[in-house]
């Protein structure tokens, strides 16, 4: 084939596939959320096993707060509730994950998503991590006053 020949069939291609793209819908910003919250769903079975040694101990979930305020609040907020830096861990994909799961991301991280390894911390702490998390509950619906007409 001649260079010029070579040339116009990549510059063809190159607009055919510019054409794809703009033509595609967007759907970056929710491949993105997905792909965050996705990661506890790479657990493996037997991490997803485990049981939280703390299950719903005031004392644990109390210590809990405390480590997250040290190590987790700077990213994903005071109150969980998520930044530009990290995503929320009151949504429905962290409050119904099995503890194991969760103990599971915070040993191992989501190192290309910004999130640490955690294995350096105690596993006790860990799972008194855990406990704060699982106690943590998503935005309340507003409650319907039902004694008005």
């Amino acid at each position: 084939m001649r260079p010029r020949t070579i040339m116009a069939l990549l510059l063809f291609a190159q607009l055919l596939s510019s054409a794809w793209v703009q033509n595609s819908p967007d759907t970056s910003t929710s491949q993105k959320k997905d792909s965050v919250y996705a990661e506890i769903g790479k657990a493996p079975l037997k991490a997803r096993a485990r049981q939280n040694p703390f299950g719903n101990d005031p004392e644990a979930i109390a210590a809990g707060g405390n480590l997250y305020a040290q190590h987790c609040a700077e990213c994903h907020g005071s109150k969980a509730e998520g930044s530009k830096r990290a995503p929320s861990l009151l949504v429905s994909d962290v409050q119904s994950a099995e503890p194991g799961a969760i103990f599971w991301l915070l040993t191992n991280g989501v190192v290309r998503h910004g999130m640490p390894v955690w294995s350096k911390l105690p596993e006790p702490q860990r799972w008194q991590l855990v406990s704060f998390l699982k106690s943590l509950k998503g935005p309340s619906p507003v409650p319907v006053d039902k004694s008005t007409p």
